[in-house]
């Protein structure tokens, strides 16, 4: 591979770009100072067929003029986007980076395990679009198909359905402790609520995110996310109940020991029978529809 390493500190530019040419796969390693230079080699490559293809850019954020995830989201408009890795010393902004699409982020000092698992998910991009160069991510007209580790959302069936079988899974980038850790959608049980931040449940245990819930319903909706509650999103697949208790609904997410049950509120109660029953959920309605949906006019 060749790879593109921008950082505006020499010595972390040296630094980054020496890891990077240890590594077997990489066949060469050019560096950039800024974010001006990158484009330029990368316009470069792309419009001279005599110039090697950049295969990935590892890119600091932080950066003076134009930082690194604004050139990020210039690359997502380029014709064939290079595969963006952020390598920075700042734990906050891992959210951003999976606004942006970026394949991994990693946590200056590097490590040298980090440094070659992010290749990995590059190698792994790379195959995908060479097995399918037709689909979505070897067009330069559709979305990316991103290896697993990817965090980025994907087109999935319609909202309120569970995801089909072979689709990618978008991970979740969450800071714990200094260290970036990457949660699979797919092991997420339910979302709650909690102000402007997301406590994302697993099996294994929850990570608070920088992002509120109203969010993840609208991008994980396809996904098979459907929200139950003003505090609860869960993963439709894994409701195995719903009954009456007390005053209100409430589902219950999974069997045995490790089941959960979260309410029902009374909004979403009608609209998650339909999407058990299989049919689509009715739209909301608004201050001047009738009991049917939208007054059009005649």
């Amino acid at each position: 591979m060749t790879v593109l390493a921008v950082d505006d500190e020499e010595p972390a530019l040296l630094e980054l770009a020496h890891l990077l040419g240890e590594d077997p796969r990489v066949t060469s390693v050019l560096t950039a100072p800024d974010a001006t230079e990158a484009l330029r080699i990368l316009h470069g490559s792309q419009a001279d067929t005599s110039k090697p293809t950049v295969d990935v850019v590892f890119l600091d954020i932080r950066m003076p003029g134009l930082d690194g995830l604004e050139l990020a989201r210039v690359l997502n408009a380029m014709a064939d986007p290079p595969p963006v890795v952020f390598v920075t010393a700042h734990d906050d902004r891992a959210v951003d980076a999976y606004e942006v699409g970026a394949v991994d982020y990693l946590l200056k000092p590097l490590r040298t395990e980090r440094l070659s698992g992010s290749l990995d998910r590059t190698v792994a991009l790379r195959t995908a679009r060479r097995t399918d160069p037709g689909g979505p991510g070897g067009h330069p007209d559709g979305p990316p198909t991103l290896p697993p580790g990817t965090p980025v959302p994907h087109a999935q069936p319609r909202r309120g359905a569970p995801p089909a079988p072979g689709t990618d899974d978008e991970v979740v980038p969450v800071e714990l402790a200094g260290t970036t850790k990457l949660v699979p959608r797919s092991s997420i049980r339910f979302v709650e609520a909690q102000g402007d931040y997301a406590r994302l449940h697993t099996n294994e245990g929850s990570h608070l995110v920088r992002i509120p819930v109203s969010v993840l319903e609208d991008r994980w909706g396809e996904a098979g996310f459907v929200r139950i509650h003003r505090a609860y999103l869960v993963a439709l697949p894994l409701i195995t109940e719903l009954r009456m208790s007390g005053s209100g609904y409430v589902v219950r997410l999974g069997n045995g020991p490790g089941a959960v049950e979260l309410p029902v509120s009374r909004r979403h109660t009608a609209g998650l029978k339909r999407i058990l029953r299989g049919r689509p959920p009715r739209p909301q309605r608004g201050p001047d529809d009738g009991p049917d949906g939208p007054i059009l006019p005649r």
